[in-house]
């Protein structure tokens, strides 16, 4: 082992903490390697717990991306994880500080994938290396064939084929990670409310039997934004009526799995882990 590979082992990791469960996941994987965790928390996003977990925590509010920088330097950072989205629609009562003003002042476009590109690009710059979160937590990537007892019908297969490439385009237009299909038609596509509302709206569109086809986004930064689903996504696929979920194996992270495979069996609910190359 070198020197430098043994130092980033040791070393404090930084954690950039956004909602729910994974960032709380992402700092228990990496105490259990041993890992000192210095957390920045967002207020009324991060949730409360994650004080009890860490070594260091600062509590910020969006847009203070100066004292995020401050902080792990402070604490002699050289890693850090993005674990957590951030509540878009609440994300506009943005106040960036002077550096974060600058930053969005050069971005061409304030979505996603470009606003995540700039402040990875800063933090590289700053000296930090980002890494991916499933170093962490492997056991969240979502595995490829079918996951569940049901396999997908001949028409779930043409929809979750159909809406596959959209799926993709849609994501590197930068607008969403999702679409939902219904007899090879678009019913709805995820825009800033995310995919759960999707979901519903989708059921009342389309009625029973839509497929909801959720892929990585290309150019996507892979070690900060993976797409995600888990159990409240089942459970509102069973409000909606939604029969099918196909979601991008290996890119995503699967929450909650094998209690999300239980509820999807109960309600005969089809969940494929999905590439291009698979053959339905």
């Amino acid at each position: 082992m070198t020197q430098h590979s043994s130092l980033a082992h040791n070393s404090p990791l930084g954690i950039i903490a956004g909602e729910g469960q994974f960032p709380l996941l992402v700092v228990q994987g990496a105490r259990r390697l041993g890992r000192p965790v210095a957390a920045i928390a967002f207020k009324d996003h991060t949730r409360p717990e994650i004080s009890m977990l860490v070594d260091h925590v600062v509590w910020l509010r969006l847009g203070q991306l100066n004292k995020i920088l401050v902080f792990f330097k402070k604490h002699q950072i050289t890693e850090i994880v993005f674990a957590g989205g951030i509540n878009k629609p609440r994300a506009f009562d943005l106040r960036p500080d002077l550096r974060a003003a600058k930053l969005l002042f050069q971005l061409q476009s304030k979505n996603d994938n470009s606003l995540l590109h700039g402040v990875v690009s800063l933090m590289e710059r700053e000296g930090f290396t980002p890494v991916s979160a499933l170093k962490f937590v492997p056991s969240l990537r979502a595995p490829a064939g079918v996951l569940t007892k049901r396999e997908p019908t001949k028409q779930e297969k043409a929809d979750i084929e159909f809406g596959w490439p959209l799926a993709k385009e849609i994501g590197r237009m930068d607008i969403g990670q999702c679409v939902v299909v219904r007899k090879e038609m678009v019913v709805a596509v995820e825009a800033i409310e995310g995919t759960n509302e999707t979901i519903q709206r989708a059921g009342r569109l389309g009625g029973r039997g839509c497929v909801i086809v959720k892929t990585f986004k290309p150019g996507q930064e892979e070690h900060v934004d993976q797409p995600a689903v888990g159990l409240e996504t089942i459970r509102t696929m069973i409000q909606a009526g939604a029969t099918c979920l196909a979601v991008e194996a290996d890119q995503s992270l699967f929450f909650d799995r094998q209690q999300a495979i239980d509820i999807a069996n109960e309600a005969k609910i089809c969940i494929v882990g999905y590439h291009a190359d698979l053959a339905l």
